[in-house]
C-alpha cells in the first residue's frame, strides 16, 4: 500500500488553483466533473513527486468550518476486495463498499477518528 493524494475540500475552485499553481508551485494535472456527487476535482502535482493535492469542491456544501477541510488520503492498493475483505475482518469501519468510479475501482474505510481513507485498485 502506498500513499497517492490527500483531498480537501475547497469554497472557491479557480480561487484554490490559483493559490496552489501561483503561490505554491504546483501543476495543474487534471480538473473535471464528478457527477455521481454533484462535485468537481482538481489534481495538483509538484515535479519530482508521486504524491498529489486533489482539491473537491462540493457543490451543494454550504457550511465551511474552519479545519474541517480534510476530505480524504487516498491510497493504492493491489487487490482491493481482498484489502477490504482484511480490514472488515480486524473491525475496521467501510465507508463505501467496492465500486467503479470511471476506469477506477475504489473503496473507502473509516480510521479511528472518523477521517475516510480512499483505497484504489492499483496494479502495479
Amino acid at each position: 500500500m502506498h500513499l497517492l493524494h490527500t483531498s480537501i475540500t475547497v469554497k472557491d475552485m479557480d480561487e484554490s488553483i490559483s493559490f496552489y499553481t501561483e503561490r505554491l508551485g504546483m501543476k495543474l494535472a487534471s480538473r473535471r466533473e464528478i457527477k455521481q456527487t454533484n462535485a468537481e476535482i482538481a489534481f495538483l502535482e509538484i515535479e519530482g513527486t508521486d504524491h498529489r493535492i486533489e482539491l473537491t469542491w462540493w457543490r451543494d456544501k454550504k457550511d465551511y468550518t474552519e479545519g474541517d477541510q480534510l476530505d480524504h488520503l487516498a491510497f493504492g492498493v493491489k487487490d482491493l476486495q481482498a484489502t477490504v475483505d482484511a480490514m472488515r475482518k480486524a473491525g475496521v469501519e467501510i465507508a463505501k463498499e467496492p465500486y467503479s468510479l470511471g476506469s477506477s475501482r475504489i473503496a473507502f474505510i473509516k480510521d479511528p477518528n472518523g477521517i475516510w481513507l480512499e483505497l484504489i485498485e492499483k496494479q502495479d
